[in-house]
């Protein structure tokens, strides 16, 4: 299945044959403290700059919730963000795994982040548009 948006997503994940719980790592674009002029122009211009984590949370993919709500949801902490990235966790056959079972992956997820490693994460905007990024 080819996933264009968070809705596509959504689909997929409740497609598989074991519930699939949803990690979510919210980061904030910044400059790196001994950035260069260059490093600079291509921030402004939105090109460039690190990406870091600020929140994360899971969810099951079966709630459904929309990316409007996830929004809203964020909101709510007062935590600015501009980048998600999501990952799936499967369950166990007919069970889905719980929120104390995320927290480890969730962890790996952010030093993954962290460490510029996004490859495995499908990453979305504020809009809720799907994103591609190049880490460098």
């Amino acid at each position: 299945m080819n996933i264009s948006s968070y809705e596509d997503l959504l689909n997929a994940a409740n497609a598989q044959p074991e519930p699939q719980r949803m990690l979510f790592v919210f980061t904030q674009a910044e400059l790196p403290g001994d950035h260069t002029k260059d490093q600079q122009e291509q921030f402004k211009a939105r090109q460039g700059g690190t990406l870091t984590p600020v929140m994360c949370v899971d969810k099951l993919a079966s709630e459904r919730s929309s990316f409007a709500a996830l929004v809203d949801e964020s909101r709510q902490t007062g935590t600015e963000w501009d980048i998600a990235f999501v990952a799936c966790m499967s369950g166990k056959p007919g069970v889905a795994t719980g929120s104390d079972e995320a927290e480890q992956p969730l962890k790996t997820m952010v030093q993954s982040i962290k460490d510029g490693n996004i490859s495995n994460y499908l990453a979305f905007n504020r809009d809720g548009e799907l994103v591609q990024l190049k880490a460098s």
